[in-house]
């Protein structure tokens, strides 16, 4: 996050810069392959299932791909995501997070991120394959980061 502010588009409309958070309160960012694939539906799904503990946790969820505004709205209405889903369609975000991909550079790389109240990101969290895990990870760190600043 080192580089300019990025503006990413919503999957419920409108558009979403990370700094719009700094100092009010913690951010997660799952980084995520392709939408309405199986594990990134599983990994969706499951950010989902579990989002009432990341609202407890005073943070906000936001699921980013290179997918379409429009892929992205069609994924979240087929599986009722209450979070937003952010397109970063040229990778500008990956190459921003330095996000390698996975299998060779094949697949983009499925990272998530818990950012605190101070914009110092505190989890960099990097599996490809045990989706579920991502949530785990992100909540255990957020039951210690500092809401407000």
């Amino acid at each position: 996050m080192h580089s300019r502010e990025r503006i990413l588009k919503s999957s419920s409309g409108g558009a979403v810069t990370l700094s719009s958070f700094k100092g009010k309160q913690p951010v997660v960012l799952f980084f995520y392959p392709k939408a309405a694939t199986p594990g990134c539906t599983k990994e969706a799904c499951r950010f989902r299932d579990e989002y009432e503990r990341f609202t407890k946790a005073g943070a906000v969820v936001f699921g980013i791909s290179s997918d379409s505004p429009e892929e992205n709205a069609a994924f979240a209405k087929a599986n009722n995501l209450q979070y937003p889903l952010l397109s970063d369609q040229n990778a500008l975000m990956r190459k921003a997070f330095g996000i390698k991909g996975d299998l060779l550079g094949l697949l983009p790389g499925r990272q998530t991120y818990v950012i605190d109240v101070n914009g110092n990101c505190v989890m960099s969290f990097n599996d490809q394959f045990n989706v579920e895990q991502h949530v785990d990870e992100a909540l255990k760190v957020l039951a210690t980061v500092k809401v407000a600043a």
